[in-house]
């Protein structure tokens, strides 16, 4: 099943990838507490970001509901560091990938989670918190989201943070 696993996320487009255990992440409530500062102006307004993914517990029983942890990116370019509009592009993209991904691995695995970028973009106004989300199955929880740290993560799973200058990278995770 890894096996082919692998071959599909290939076809996908993503940049790097590695493989961790659920069981040797951290998941730390100070990366939540940056969440809360509310920089990226997702907190509290969308299913894919807290509070609305649960409490740090729930997200780490959630992950360790699975066996392996597959750390993907999406390296976009951008025309310089304070490229805007790239870096909102990028981010587009980076959820367009994370949606391709799961197509491609849909019909090998029974099983699975996957988390993405900041927020989710389905729909052009979210239904939290005052209604179901209207597509579950289409929302991918934020890896921040869950406490995570990326640069660790990206650490831990043999891959880059940082891709080099006028660049941006998005992180994202396949649970099976």
């Amino acid at each position: 099943m890894l096996e082919k696993v692998l071959e599909r996320i290939k076809e996908t487009g993503v940049f790097q990838y590695g493989l961790i255990k659920p069981s040797a992440i951290s998941y730390r409530q100070e990366i939540r507490d940056i969440c809360k500062g509310n920089l990226c102006r997702k907190y509290g307004t969308t299913w894919a970001c807290p509070p609305a993914v649960g409490t740090i517990d729930e997200c780490r029983e959630r992950c360790m509901h699975y066996n392996t942890m597959l750390v993907f990116t999406g390296k976009f370019m951008m025309e310089d560091s304070f490229d805007y509009e790239g870096m909102v592009q990028s981010m587009a993209d980076f959820k367009k990938l994370a949606r391709d991904l799961e197509s491609a691995v849909k019909p090998c695995l029974k099983d699975y989670l996957i988390l993405s970028n900041e927020g989710c973009d389905i729909c052009k106004t979210c239904t939290y918190p005052f209604a179901s989300c209207r597509f579950p199955e289409q929302l991918h929880h934020s890896v921040e989201g869950y406490g995570i740290l990326v640069s660790e993560l990206a650490k831990q799973a043999g891959i880059n943070y940082y891709n080099g200058e006028n660049s941006v990278t998005y992180f994202g995770a396949l649970l099976f």
